[in-house]
């Protein structure tokens, strides 16, 4: 077995969008395994926008990644080694091992994977925390009812194409917005989306604005958001009275800030969001999904037999190699991968 493995850690802290420089390739030692603790030889990591935000030295509900500290994220591989009576040598299993080729953690923060049942990438994307957020939000806060009509960005994103096919299920009308031609075409044929929304053919919300409006024609019951910008402009002004908001991620904004605060130059908007949010009578909820891990298992038994039944589908990005993680994130952000983005180790 090496004695060696690689991380990826962050160099220093970005102003705006991460570079190249806002990272480092290491080689270093492997820990040494304390009591209960298990090694396991990463296959899989998964990139999500979340990572953005651990990158930035502010207030939040996690704590930042340290300068010096190996980027986080979610992983999947082999166990190794193993301290625990929990985890058997060639077991694999699922934590956040972060973005490097081993990882060292306490049998309690691993999660056990049975290759046989699913690939073990869909503990980073489908079945795990992006399609669990997708879940959760849609129906904890979302809350579908047959014949609503519900829109979500990022829409052939993890999340975006898990809260629209599970809208679906409920009989809503799904409409969802998306980055380029492949992307629109990609919710409606393989998720099952009714219409998807070009954004990049759109120079702002009001223009947009008039393209939604012909898609929903009804109103907007329930908005997922996950981008805001120019999408949360142009769709405030369709939601209907009674709506949902539920929020999970604001990527748009940030590399300019957490707050996204005058993103862009804009004027403050907030006045006016604030008074439709009150006229309407709307319900915003933020959430975060790792406050939820106790529905984790309602969320597995409710989606997994309609995965391997083919009534949801998902789509995964993989690049190969960690050296190539930075540059694979950065393009992330920028709305470059084409379904889950997830980096193959080796």
């Amino acid at each position: 077995m090496s004695e060696t493995m690689q991380r990826v850690a962050l160099a220093e802290r970005p102003i705006g969008a991460p570079g190249d420089h806002n990272f480092r390739l290491e080689t270093i030692e492997i820990p040494a395994l304390c009591d209960d603790d298990v090694l396991v030889e990463i296959e899989y990591m998964s990139l999500d926008p979340y990572m953005r935000g651990r990158m930035d030295d502010a207030k939040s509900y996690a704590s930042p990644v340290p300068i010096g500290g190996t980027m986080e994220g979610g992983a999947v591989g082999r166990v190794i080694a193993s301290n625990s009576s929990k985890f058997a040598i060639g077991d694999f299993a699922f934590g956040q091992l972060g973005w490097a080729s081993h990882g060292c953690v306490p049998a309690r923060e691993l999660r056990k994977l049975d290759p046989d049942l699913m690939p073990i990438t869909t503990a980073l994307g489908v079945l795990g925390m992006p399609g669990f957020t997708g879940w959760y939000g849609l129906k904890e806060h979302g809350r579908p009812k047959n014949g609503e009509t519900l829109v979500v960005a990022a829409a052939t994103g993890p999340v975006g194409s898990m809260v629209g096919q599970i809208a679906k299920t409920h009989g809503l009308h799904v409409v969802g917005i998306a980055g380029g031609i492949k992307k629109c075409a990609l919710a409606v044929e393989k998720f099952g989306f009714d219409h998807c929304l070009d954004h990049k053919a759109y120079e702002d919300s009001r223009s947009m604005k008039t393209a939604l409006q012909e898609l929903c024609p009804n109103g907007i019951d329930i908005y997922f958001e996950n981008v805001a910008g120019k999408t949360l402009d142009a769709i405030l002004p369709l939601m209907n009275t009674g709506a949902r908001i539920p929020i999970c991620g604001m990527i748009s904004w940030y590399n300019a800030g957490a707050l996204g605060a005058n993103a862009g130059g804009e004027t403050d908007k907030l006045p006016k969001m604030w008074r439709s949010i009150l006229v309407k009578k709307m319900s915003v909820n933020g959430f975060i999904i790792s406050d939820h891990w106790d529905r984790y298992s309602d969320f597995l038994s409710d989606v997994a037999p309609m995965l391997s039944a083919g009534q949801i589908a998902y789509k995964e990005d993989i690049v190969v190699g960690l050296k190539n993680a930075p540059k694979a994130f950065m393009g992330l952000l920028e709305g470059h991968n084409f379904g889950k983005l997830i980096v193959k180790i080796k």
